[in-house]
């Protein structure tokens, strides 16, 4: 939080009195800003943590030799986890100057595990993208022992990478900067390849089509929405205080759509849905033509 004085030991009141005017509405400003986004922290933490728990536990029971898709989701919804904890404790110790260290310690775990996030994200993508696109190549190369491998270079490098912009943080900066930016076009690229292998596919069953289509577009919009305004913003290195609370607020919510992703990812649900939506309309289509 900005520290705020008043300075009455001018020699022109006049001037210095509408000078705290104008620093006091907006430190007033300021603050319910801040106090918006604590309460949206706290109200989204007491929703989405008891769910994530709820979605690890069982993820983790249907986790399989022969199924390796549902490890990326338990770690994004790990991620997800920490995020959840490291924003609320950090949120409530904004106001404490002599805990300031302890917050800062919170908000470095906290942008962490939102790099790891983003990084589970591409995988879950491309994990898609392999299934359909080369399902031959990618039944022979997976496997558990793979797939925990690249969760422990997903959890480090991020990490790493985060860490050093606090001792080199020009080059670091740029260096996120740029990392961050990369899915988008993966993102895109893993749809785009994905639908047009779908088009000339006649073995896959549609319902699982439409499974993994709504994964990756789910994927591409939560990327869209949560995360590049602020990456956006970060790049154009421009500081307006109503954006930066804004896209704190998308940030925050970010493990909330990914609950969403683990609805997708378990197979039955979608499909029970859809069917729902098809019979309301079925019945509406049905009341209709009785009634003429």
């Amino acid at each position: 939080m900005e520290d705020f004085y008043i300075n009455n030991t001018s020699q022109d009141n006049s001037y210095y009195y509408s000078n705290t005017t104008i620093n006091k509405d907006n430190y007033d400003h300021h603050v319910n800003q801040r106090f918006i986004l604590q309460v949206a922290t706290y109200i989204i933490s007491g929703i989405g943590l008891p769910l994530t728990l709820v979605a690890i536990y069982t993820l983790y029971s249907e986790v399989k030799n022969d199924h390796v898709a549902p490890i990326y989701v338990i770690n994004l919804l790990l991620s997800d986890l920490i995020q959840f904890c490291c924003s609320t404790v950090a949120e409530a110790l904004t106001y404490y100057y002599q805990l300031g260290l302890v917050s800062f310690i919170f908000s470095i775990m906290y942008f962490c595990s939102l790099l790891v996030s983003v990084c589970f994200m591409v995988c879950i993508a491309l994990e898609r993208f392999l299934v359909i696109v080369c399902p031959l190549w990618y039944r022979c190369r997976r496997s558990i022992k793979s797939s925990v491998l690249i969760c422990v270079l997903v959890w480090v490098v991020p990490s790493v990478l985060y860490l050093l912009t606090e001792y080199l943080y020009y080059i670091a900066f740029w260096v996120i900067s740029t990392l961050l930016l990369l899915p988008f076009p993966l993102f895109i690229f893993f749809l785009v390849g994905v639908l047009k292998a779908l088009s000339a596919s006649i073995s896959v069953p549609s319902d699982e089509k439409r499974r993994i289509v709504g994964i990756l577009v789910l994927v591409l919009l939560i990327y869209t929405l949560l995360f590049l305004p602020s990456i956006i913003g970060m790049l154009l290195e421009t500081y307006n205080e109503t954006l930066n609370i804004l896209s704190l607020m998308f940030l925050r919510l970010s493990p909330l759509a990914d609950l969403v992703l683990y609805i997708f990812m378990r197979k039955g649900i979608i499909e029970k849905i859809l069917a729902s939506v098809c019979c309301c309309r079925k019945d509406s289509n049905d009341i209709s033509s009785s009634s003429v």
